[in-house]
């Protein structure tokens, strides 16, 4: 790779916030954001310690607010005592109990609302229920539920009694699920009969079954099961109970276990570059923190306001501006079970005209998919009530941003385009919506106290309006602590020695002349496939395990609604098919396969046969040429290296 990455986005447009916004804003015009920014630079630790006193209601303060002593292994507030249940529900008791926490709709239509009371109590029926399982303090619990009120009541019981969830996104396959048991040795799994989404059932307890069948999941004590379907199920005595048996006979107190700022609050597991996932850890104190200030300055959070992040909490923004981040501020928010498409492609706006929703965040994707089925959709609702939009998974698209600011906006919402990681916990670059102009596919400015630079592969900064590799020069508070048992990988994927200490993103970007940062795409060989990550390697794997498999190759290449489409390149260990009917009986085989594998969300978009694949003498496979053919774009690269160049014309003629 060059020390370069270069940009042929050329984007010139600039909306800046309207005078009655910036006016009602909680960090108001470009002072406004430069003053938060200016006391992170003088006095950083004491800036993120003031910010930690303030939002957070500590069981036993903290006196040291960053220790660096063993880094890249950073320790924010660690000697301070807090819950984040506690912050989430309880501490809204007194002044607001009967706000309304939650609106959910079901996928067939169907609301309920739970107040923060009703919510409290549950979160505390369900968690007495976990203790009486002997699920206890530094227990990982495996979450693996639809989108339901009960999914944000499994994961805030867990952290009201110091239990460590690790959630497992409901498409996933029974084998990524089985390897996320092994990974955390979880003790205990929170399922549903099944999940019901787009008319569709789909099940997820007989997955739970066929996970621990696969072995090596001892540790697992107890599958509690909630009766979403009511459908029969297989049952198994000895490890199987009910959600309402386990739960109704509980109080509806349970003491928070108090722990460490450092304590785990969650394991979330994300595609690397190799081909096991990597368990995300993240702390209590630092990660609230994070969720609660982008609360408040990104999304602008007002008392009256109907949030809604149309995020699945199998995702890590389904954890930060669901199940933490809304509560702990104390917001309304609406949950939704279904899809964006059904029964119609009307369906997200029907439901902001019905909840009144004043806050949107969704994902590029589903904004690309709603232009396609229905770019004048939006204008057959009433979407007054909304104020701020918002975008997140990946870089929106100039075109895909401009039609959000004008058919769902009507041009005056702003649009906060959000970059941030599973790995950061919250929102790293993003506009302050009533401080920073907008354009249109630029994420814009640090959050007040990211310190965000673009550096080239030796780790020297880059002048602006020259791409490179994006990093985080110092540590803060809602980052990554460490993978869940392999430190070692967390050193060299996150702080490699060449960047002298600053937090490696993984994605490139460049900087305009104005200091906006836009971002580019991954460095390493992972897709964003609708807003997912998914490393190749994950998928390779998968394919090779075929028996009719030999090697594989996978590629993305752009795709107008997902982002990018996997694009895989196959050699069999016999001969390459012959025919249409024949090839497309193979290309589906190996797709469903896949999907068993990894699931849906990573079935291969294209598949194409060769003798070989494009390898160096060394035996590289050479994807920068492998993602030219998938594009159909001329190979102008030098192939002298190749060990077989005639390879790339076959591969080409296939592809026809």
């Amino acid at each position: 790779m060059s020390n370069q990455i270069d940009s042929a986005l050329n984007e010139t447009r600039v909306f800046a916030p309207s005078d009655a916004f910036a006016q009602q804003a909680n960090v108001s015009g470009l002072d406004g954001y430069r003053a938060l920014a200016q006391a992170a630079e003088q006095d950083y630790t004491g800036y993120w310690a003031n910010l930690a006193r303030e939002h957070i209601e500590w069981r036993k303060p903290f006196g040291k607010a960053l220790d660096e002593s063993n880094a890249p292994f950073y320790k924010w507030f660690e000697d301070g005592e807090l819950n984040v249940s506690y912050n989430c529900l309880d501490r809204h008791l007194a002044t607001q109990p009967d706000k309304i926490a939650i609106i959910f709709e079901a996928d067939d239509g169907k609301v309920s609302k739970v107040s923060y009371r009703e919510l409290h109590g549950r979160v505390s029926q369900f968690a007495n229920g976990l203790k009486s399982r002997g699920i206890r303090k530094g227990d990982r619990v495996i979450i693996y539920l639809p989108m339901s009120i009960e999914a944000v009541v499994a994961m805030q019981a867990c952290a009201r009694i110091g239990a460590i969830h690790s959630v497992v996104f409901g498409g996933f396959s029974s084998k990524s699920l089985h390897e996320r048991i092994i990974d955390a040795q979880a003790c205990a799994v929170i399922t549903a009969d099944a999940q019901h989404r787009g008319g569709k059932e789909i099940p997820l307890k007989a997955a739970v079954d066929e996970a621990l069948g696969m072995g090596g999941c001892e540790a697992v004590h107890s599958v509690i099961v909630y009766r979403r379907s009511g459908n029969d199920i297989a049952w198994n005595d000895d490890l199987d109970i009910w959600w309402h048996d386990l739960f109704n006979s509980q109080p509806t107190h349970c003491e928070p276990e108090w722990v460490s700022a450092e304590h785990p609050l969650f394991i979330l597991y994300t595609s690397g570059s190799t081909g096991k996932p990597k368990g995300v850890q993240h702390s209590s104190g630092g990660y609230l923190l994070g969720t609660m200030l982008t609360m408040q300055w990104v999304f602008d959070y007002k008392p009256d306001d109907i949030f809604w992040c149309t995020a699945d909490v199998g995702w890590v923004t389904g954890h930060s501006y669901v199940t933490y981040g809304p509560l702990a501020v104390g917001a309304t928010q609406v949950v939704f079970e279904g899809i964006p498409t059904y029964p119609d492609a009307g369906r997200f706006w029907k439901m902001v005209q019905d909840h009144k929703v004043t806050t949107f965040y969704t994902a590029p994707t589903a904004i690309r998919s709603l232009i396609k089925l229905g770019g004048d959709l939006p204008n057959q609702y009433d979407l007054s009530s909304l104020r701020l939009l918002g975008s997140v998974g990946e870089p929106i698209n100039p075109e895909a941003w401009m039609w959000y600011h004008t058919v769902v906006g009507k041009e005056r919402c702003p649009i906060v385009d959000t970059w941030w990681q599973t790995e950061t916990g919250c929102h790293m670059i993003a506009p302050l919506p009533g401080a920073i102009p907008l354009k249109p596919g630029s994420c814009t400015l640090p959050v007040p106290g990211i310190q965000a630079t673009i550096v080239n592969e030796a780790g020297d900064e880059v002048h602006d309006q020259h791409g490179g590799f994006l990093v985080i020069k110092k540590p803060f508070p809602s980052q990554i602590r460490t993978i869940w048992g392999d430190p070692e990988r967390y050193k060299t994927s996150y702080f490699p020695e060449e960047m002298r200490g600053a937090y490696l993103a993984g994605d490139s970007a460049h900087r305009d002349a104005d200091g906006y940062f836009w971002i580019m795409g991954r460095i390493d060989d992972v897709l964003k496939v609708s807003g997912h990550r998914l490393g190749t390697m994950e998928i390779e794997s998968a394919l090779v395990a075929n028996p009719l498999v030999a090697e594989a190759a996978v590629v993305g290449r752009p795709h107008d609604i997902k982002g990018e489409a996997i694009v895989v390149f196959v050699v069999l260990k016999g001969a390459r098919p012959q025919g249409t009917a024949a090839t497309r009986q193979l290309v589906d085989e190996l797709r469903n396969w896949v999907g068993k594998e990894l699931g849906p969300i990573a079935k291969p978009d294209e598949i194409r046969f060769g003798d070989n694949l494009p390898k160096t003498r060394s035996g590289k496979i050479m994807r920068r040429l492998l993602r030219a053919i998938a594009k159909g774009e001329e190979i102008t690269q030098d192939v002298s290296t190749l060990e077989n160049p005639a390879i790339l014309e076959q591969l080409k003629e296939v592809a026809k």
